[in-house]
């Protein structure tokens, strides 16, 4: 199953040529994972009191085609892979059926020092949305 999270294009994403900022599109995959996550019943920020977070540490991104302003726009998030201490996403910037931006993110999970920890409890059952 994959989550969708629409985004419409505003003049401040743009540059200078007129299309979407290439750091943009790590914006808008972003918020959508965490609507992902919020929706799989996530609680964030009882994880950061509780001393554990989700870490971007790594992503792998391809830019297809460009999306310029004013365009309507999906995010479409998949979880790939789950593992003890880590979420591995595939995520697509759609305009339609046309892809303008391919990405994989792996997000891990720490503690304030920094340590790779586990999954909190229950998370492992999680599934999209």
């Amino acid at each position: 199953m994959s989550h969708i999270f629409p985004i419409r294009v505003f003049y401040e994403d743009t540059d200078m040529a007129g299309i979407v900022y290439y750091a943009n599109y790590l914006r808008y995959i972003e918020r959508a994972r965490s609507d992902w996550v919020r929706e799989a019943g996530v609680d964030q920020n009882a994880m950061r009191e509780a001393g554990v977070v989700f870490v971007v540490s790594r992503v792998e991104a391809d830019y297809l085609r460009p999306a310029r302003f004013d365009d309507r726009l999906e995010v479409v998030t998949t979880l790939e892979r789950l593992s003890r201490v880590r979420m591995v996403f595939r995520q697509k910037v759609m305009r339609g059926e046309e892809v303008l931006f391919d990405s994989r993110v792996t997000a891990t999970c720490m503690d304030r020092a920094g340590r790779v920890v586990r999954l909190p409890a229950g998370l492992p059952e999680i599934g999209p949305a």
